[in-house]
């Protein structure tokens, strides 16, 4: 049992738990905002943990010689806390759950989410390393706010503004997560974007992507704007300002990471904020 529980928690710790946590209330607030029954959002919310599962896990298992080549001892995986197989086959399995989870759904939403894990799969299975490692970024979460608004009885599309929306969190998110190990992926031979772009760059352009993303929600859903649709939208910009200045100013920083991903949240509950115009 010992083992069996050290496994189960190397797993999680493979899962990149955060990540995985953050976007799975963003999937429940989505479909509490666009009003899913109870056993709607309860199935939307575990589908999209059981996806999120299935690429932190799976990212994790095809890293593990250059996770162990940087020395990342936080790497459960690298540090054999979980063998490679467990790995696999708790992806494969996480995967299974998630589309299983969303076909009750419809086919539309099962669809949309199978593409939307495709994509992150075809991220960890290299995108990563090249100059398009961002393209995946843009397509999952573009069509992210569509998992929620395809879940409901009467299925539709989300709103193009809030696929924009989406869109640039996906790219703020590419751009600022890589930040911290800029150094260890250089050292193993991943060259993405933001790799190429360098961490000033790179939080820049995140900081106006989730500026444009800010723009799209305030003005998209139309007609008068509300009070705390222009309070989500001056804090993110507020946010994503002081940030640019730091980043043109000083050295990069952690603190530019924390920054860009505080402007992210803001964005995404500004998303959440909108409401029912989501699928306007």
């Amino acid at each position: 049992m010992p083992a069996v529980r050290a496994t189960a928690v190397g797993l999680w710790g493979a899962s990149h738990p955060g990540p995985t946590l953050v976007v799975t209330a963003l999937a429940a607030a989505l479909g509490v905002a666009v009003g899913l029954e109870p056993w709607r959002l309860a199935l939307l919310t575990l589908a999209v943990f059981a996806g999120q599962l299935a690429v932190g896990i799976s990212n994790d298992a095809i890293d593990v010689a250059r996770d162990r080549a940087s020395g990342r001892r936080d790497k459960p995986l690298a540090r054999g806390q979980a063998s490679e197989r467990a790995a696999w086959i708790a992806a494969s399995v996480a995967l299974a759950a998630a589309l299983a989870l969303s076909a009750p759904l419809g086919w539309r939403m099962l669809a949309v989410h199978a593409l939307v894990l495709g994509s992150a799969g075809a991220y960890n299975a290299g995108l990563k390393s090249t100059v398009w490692s961002i393209v995946p970024f843009l397509v999952s979460f573009g069509l992210f706010p569509s998992l929620a608004t395809l879940s409901a009885p009467s299925p539709a599309f989300a709103a193009p503004w809030a696929g924009i929306a989406g869109a640039a969190l996906g790219a703020a998110v590419h751009l600022t997560n890589v930040l911290p190990d800029l150094d260890d992926d250089a050292r193993t031979g991943v060259r993405g974007l933001p790799h190429r772009w360098g961490a000033r760059v790179s939080a820049v352009v995140a900081c106006l992507a989730v500026m444009t993303g800010a723009a799209a929600v305030l003005v998209g859903p139309g007609g008068a704007i509300t009070v705390i649709a222009w309070v989500f939208f001056g804090a993110v910009l507020a946010v994503a300002a002081v940030t640019i200045v730091l980043a043109l100013v000083r050295p990069p920083a952690r603190v530019l990471f924390r920054l860009v991903m505080l402007a992210a949240l803001l964005l995404a509950a500004q998303l959440v904020a909108t409401g029912s115009a989501l699928t306007a």
